[in-house]
C-alpha cells in the first residue's frame, strides 16, 4: 500500500487523452519475464524500464534493500513472507479490486505502465491483497518491485520496491478477545521502551469506521495497527545513530485518505533532526475482503517503501545508486549489517536545455518527456526540472523548455558525451512527439 513515490506504497490520491510514446514504430509485443505479450494503442513501456524488471533488488545478498527486507520479516517472524509474485497484473487487480474511483489519477497512462489496455506493471504491493487474503493467509509480509511513472530527481525513480503488511481477525468477540490481549502485551512493551508517541484518536469523523463495522471492533483494531507499527518503528530507528544522546524515539500519527481503508493513517519518525514521512497504513476496506471472499473478519494493512527507509538509515543521497553496479557501492554493504554509506566522489554536472513548441493538439505530459529522457540517458540523469512554459497568444501554440542535469554516480562525464545524449533525447522528441526545436 502506497502514497509518496519512495514509496508509500499506499498509493497517490481516466485514462488522461495523450500520444502514446511508442506510438511511432510500436513493436507488435513486449516480452517480459520470458513470455510476449501484445501491444494496443495505450502500450508506454520503455526498453529502459523492461531492462530492469528481472532484476530484483530486493532479493540480492547484501543489498541495503534485501537487509532492510530481512529486519523487517524478522519483526514480524510469525507472518507468512511473500517476494515473488509477478509484476504484472490486470488495471482491475491493480485498482478496482481495491475501492479505486474510476477518475483516480493513477489510472492514467501518464501516472503508470501499461502492457496493454488489459495488462500493466503493479503500481503497489496492495495490487495483490485480495489474491493473499483469498488464499486464507491471516497474517503476512509482501516485498515487491513497483513501477510509476514519474518525475527525475535524487529521490524519485520508475522502479521501487515495497512492504505490505497485513493482519486480519475474526469480526466477533473471540476475535476481540485477541485483539484485545495482543494490544495488552504491545502497549506494554512500548511503555518499557525509549519511544514517545503522539497520537490521533483511532476514530473521528474526519477519519470514520466504515459503516459495516462495529466501531468498537474498529476501534480495537486500529489500536493494534498503531501499536504494531509503533514497535516496528522502534525496531527500525531506535537503535540508529542520530536518535542519539539518550533521547527517545519521536513517533506521530496523521490522519489520512487511501482508497482502500478507512479509518486511514501516516506515520511519521522525527530522525536526525527531522520528521520524515515513513508509510501509510489503516483498517482494510471490507469490500476487499468480500472480493476476497474472507466474510466475517476485519483487520489492518501497512505499505512502506524500501527505497525511503533505507535512504535514510543508509544516509544514501541518491535513489539511482541502489541500481549501480560499481564496486565502491556494492562493496560497503553486508547481510543483516546497517552502515553508513561513505560516498566515494561527486561528479560534475553537466546542464543542457531544451526548447521547443509541442506539436498542435499534443498534451506533452512531463512524465512523458521525463521517460524519453530516461530511455536515452538511463542513470547518468540527476534530475530534470521544467523552467519555462507559455502559450503563444497568436498561434495558442504551447512551449516548453526543460533543463537536463546530466551527472554519473561512478565517473567523470564529458561535455562531448553529454552534448551526444541531448541530441539523441532531442532526435527522440522529434519523432516520438513531433515537437519543433526553439
Amino acid at each position: 500500500m502506497n502514497r509518496a513515490r519512495l514509496g508509500l506504497p499506499f498509493a497517490r490520491p481516466c485514462i488522461r487523452r495523450r500520444i502514446s510514446a511508442l506510438a511511432n514504430g510500436r513493436p507488435s509485443y513486449l516480452e517480459i519475464l520470458g513470455d510476449r505479450y501484445p501491444t494496443d494503442s495505450i502500450t508506454n513501456l520503455t526498453p529502459a524500464i523492461l531492462a530492469k524488471v528481472p532484476l530484483r533488488l530486493h532479493t540480492r545478498p547484501s543489498h541495503p534493500l534485501n537487509t532492510l527486507r530481512g529486519l523487517i520479516e524478522s519483526h514480524y517472524s510469525d507472518f507468512t513472507h511473500l517476494s515473488s509474485l509477478s509484476p504484472l497484473v490486470s488495471p482491475y487487480k491493480n485498482f478496482d479490486e481495491l475501492s479505486f474511483p474510476q477518475d483516480h489519477p493513477g489510472r492514467a497512462v501518464t501516472d503508470s505502465y501499461y502492457v496493454n489496455k488489459d495488462l500493466m506493471l503493479r503500481t503497489h504491493t496492495s495490487a495483490h491483497e485480495v489474491e493473499v487474503f483469498r488464499r486464507g493467509e491471516d497474517k503476512w509480509l509482501l516485498t515487491a518491485d513497483v513501477y510509476r511513472r514519474d518525475e527525475i530527481d535524487g529521490s524519485h525513480y520508475p522502479i521501487f520496491h515495497q512492504m505490505e503488511g497485513a493482519r486480519i481477525f475474526a469480526a466477533d468477540a473471540t476475535g476481540m478477545r485477541e485483539v484485545a490481549e495482543d494490544n495488552a502485551r504491545l502497549r506494554h512493551r512500548l511503555a518499557q521502551a525509549p519511544i514517545v508517541i503522539e497520537d490521533v484518536p483511532h476514530l473521528a469523523p474526519t477519519n470514520p469506521p466504515q459503516a459495516t463495522h462495529d466501531p468498537a471492533y474498529a476501534a480495537l483494531v486500529a489500536e493494534n495497527l498503531k501499536l504494531s507499527l509503533n514497535s516496528l518503528m522502534l525496531t527500525l530507528f531506535g537503535g540508529q545513530a542520530g536518535v542519539g544522546g539518550g533521547a527517545p524515539l519521536r513517533v506521530r500519527w496523521i490522519e489520512a485518505y487511501f482508497p482502500f481503508t478507512s479509518p486511514s493513517f501516516e506515520v511519521e519518525v522525527f530522525f536526525r533532526g527531522k520528521w520524515l514521512e515513513i508509510l501509510g497504513s489503516g483498517v482494510v476496506r471490507q469490500a476487499t475482503l468480500d472480493t476476497a471472499n474472507v466474510p466475517n473478519k476485519i483487520g489492518w494493512a501497512f505499505g512502506l517503501g524500501l527505497e525511503r527507509i533505507a535512504m535514510i538509515l543508509y544516509s544514501i543521497p541518491d535513489i539511482r545508486l541502489f541500481w549501480s553496479t560499481d564496486e565502491r557501492f556494492i562493496s560497503q554493504f553486508t547481510d543483516k549489517e546497517i552502515t553508513t554509506f561513505q560516498p566515494y566522489s561527486k561528479y560534475p554536472s553537466c546542464f543542457k536545455d531544451v526548447s521547443f513548441w509541442t506539436a498542435q493538439g499534443l498534451d506533452l505530459h512531463e512524465n512523458d518527456f521525463c521517460d524519453v529522457v530516461r530511455d536515452v540517458a538511463g542513470d547518468l540523469v540527476e534530475d530534470v526540472k521544467k523552467i519555462d512554459s507559455f502559450v503563444h497568444p497568436k498561434t495558442n501554440r504551447t512551449s516548453l523548455c526543460y533543463r537536463i542535469n546530466y551527472r554519473s554516480m561512478d565517473r567523470s562525464l564529458s561535455n562531448e558525451e553529454a552534448n551526444d545524449i541531448q541530441a539523441q533525447v532531442v532526435s527522440r522528441l522529434e519523432e516520438q512527439f513531433g515537437v519543433e526545436i526553439r
